[in-house]
């Protein structure tokens, strides 16, 4: 007899009731996600079977690539969609990175998906009408419950908004840069305007104010002004080029072991006359024989420099100034400039790095522009040290440059042997100095110059070619050579007279306005003997003759591009 089975009661009914209904409504609902998904216009959703045979594509596949799902599905691959050349490429670069041959095809886009390993890459993908776009598509590998491989599943985006972002942001940094190297030629074309009427300026002014007979004390008060204002007016250019070369990344550091005492040393000899005149004491530290600090030597100094120039100009009358070095952290030196003047307000401390801000100074006696200490301070922190200030008002101030010790640098080679001195010049013997330069304001001012000397007389050349036939006719001792001359470059000029037997002996001295650091270095590493700039220093450019005199006598086949002066 069969068993009679109770009748559910009405509550377990309703509950089954429920039940039920909660599975048909997130079937429901997981079926209308999935057709979200798939209707989706954003994305192209492409899967396929085990071999690579398109079995589903969206919506979004269709509005990217134009075919109806009809035309692709269990007709052909993804990879038949994408730049054959692509894939191909792809395959090739898969080969190498995995070590084991990969076939062009959908091989090349599925393999990594094959192997569990996660895998997005961008190719082309290539619309019914024959347009192009770029793509980024995830792909991963669709197993069964078994682990079994049963298909691939194919995301991609249309990636042309990024790229036409990409493409304008490389546009945008390619015209930065050109502006960069045309600010870079425009700021050597500037130094040169700008330096050529203060050579004459400068170098008239110095010639009066030593010649004969010797000027009226009138007289020498204006030509000191005249000098005074000229020498300011070089220094002002001299910041301005320094500010926007290191703001457009253009100057070269050469960061080695320095001495510190060698530089402090030559820093007391530049700046003690002024402190004098202002009745300024001035006090250096001891330092050890081996106090080195990684630095640019030219810029260490340059720095030092102007924060003792400063210390010296607002200190108060008959005050003091005094340099200490400190080994602040190991392995850091600290040298700070201490002075006695008004002091400053916290404020004016936290302002005292912003370009062209002169604390409220603008209306005072000292002249300046306020880009002294911005220079300082990114030149410090070029050479990878640290710049900082401390003031009480009242007391004064006290500005601290923080930078790395170093070892003191080993001799790279013993001399075995002396070398012999250079041949001192025969006061008795003419010499010859030929200056090719364009410019005549340029040619009489050294001219003047070398009519000092009873030993030299100057030859001159108003351009390369004539300079050039002129050192073959005259075998001149020493070679000024200006840079930017008519026709044939000062550089080209010495090249070809490096090239002639007959010349190629005779050291040449460039004597220009290009005075960027970058001109500089591009003249010495050219060949000259010397690189002079303009506007000219009486005293500087003569050694500069002396040195190349002294080399001119030693006997042929000696070495005479050393820069010696």
């Amino acid at each position: 007899m069969p068993e009679q089975r109770a009748p559910d009661s009405p509550s377990a009914t309703g509950t089954r009731e429920l039940s039920e209904a909660g599975r048909r409504s997130a079937l429901l609902k997981a079926g209308a996600l999935q057709n979200a998904i798939l209707n989706s216009a954003n994305f192209s959703i492409i899967a396929t079977d085990e071999k690579g045979v398109i079995q589903i594509f969206n919506v979004g596949a269709e509005h990217m690539l134009g075919y109806r799902a009809d035309e692709v599905i269990n007709r052909v691959s993804p990879s038949d969609l994408h730049d054959p050349m692509e894939v191909t490429a792809r395959a090739v670069a898969l080969t190498t990175e995995l070590a084991t041959p990969i076939a062009p095809g959908f091989e090349a886009l599925a393999f990594k998906a094959s192997r569990g390993i996660e895998d997005i890459y961008e190719l082309t993908y290539i619309r019914k009408d024959g347009s192009r776009f770029p793509a980024i598509v995830s792909i991963t590998a669709l197993r069964d419950d078994h682990e079994t491989l049963i298909g691939y599943l194919l995301i991609g985006t249309d990636n042309s908004a990024r790229k036409l972002v990409e493409q304008q942001l490389n546009e945008a940094v390619a015209a930065a840069e050109k502006a960069n190297l045309a600010k870079s030629d425009f700021l050597s074309s500037m130094s040169h305007e700008l330096r050529t009427p203060l050579n004459a300026i400068l170098g008239f002014a110095q010639l009066v104010e030593s010649g004969t007979p010797t000027p009226t004390p009138t007289q020498k008060r204006s030509v000191d002004q005249i000098l005074k204002a000229g020498w300011y007016l070089l220094e002002l250019i001299n910041e301005i080029l320094d500010l926007a070369l290191i703001e457009s990344g253009k100057l070269s550091l050469s960061v080695e072991p320095v001495s510190l005492t060698e530089v402090l040393t030559e820093c007391r000899a530049m700046v003690e006359s002024q402190a004098a005149q202002r009745g300024i004491g001035m006090a250096f530290p001891r330092m050890p024989a081996q106090g080195y600090v990684n630095a640019d030597r030219t810029r260490l100094k340059q720095v030092l420099i102007n924060l003792l120039f400063n210390a010296i100009k607002y200190n108060q009358p008959n005050g003091r100034v005094s340099v200490e070095c400190t080994e602040q952290t190991a392995g850091t030196l600290r040298i700070s400039v201490r002075d006695t003047g008004a002091g400053l307000t916290p404020e004016q401390v936290s302002q005292l790095f912003q370009p062209f801000n002169r604390l409220g100074q603008e209306s005072g006696h000292e002249e300046g522009t306020g880009i002294g200490l911005v220079v300082t301070q990114r030149l410090v922190h070029l050479m990878g040290g640290d710049i900082g200030a401390d003031s009480t008002q009242g007391v004064g101030s006290v500005f601290w440059v923080e930078m790395a010790l170093a070892s003191a640098p080993g001799l790279a080679l013993e001399l075995t042997e002396e070398q012999p001195a250079p041949l001192a010049a025969d006061g008795a013997e003419m010499h010859t100095v030929l200056y090719v330069e364009d410019n005549p304001a340029n040619l009489e001012l050294v001219e003047q110059i070398i009519a000092r000397r009873s030993n030299l007389r100057l030859l001159g050349a108003a351009d390369a070619s004539l300079g050039i036939e002129f050192a073959r006719v005259y075998r001149p001792k020493v070679i000024l050579m200006d840079i930017n001359l008519p026709g044939i470059s000062g550089i080209e000029a010495m090249k070809i007279l490096r090239r002639d037997p007959v010349t190629a002996h005779i050291p040449i001295i460039a004597l220009s306005a290009n005075a960027v650091p970058r001109d500089i270095q591009r003249g010495m590493e050219a060949g000259f003997f010397n690189y002079i700039t303009k506007p000219i220093k009486v005293g500087q450019l003569m050694d500069a003759i002396d040195a190349a005199l002294a080399v001119s006598s030693l006997p042929k086949g000696m070495d005479t591009q050393q820069d010696i002066a």
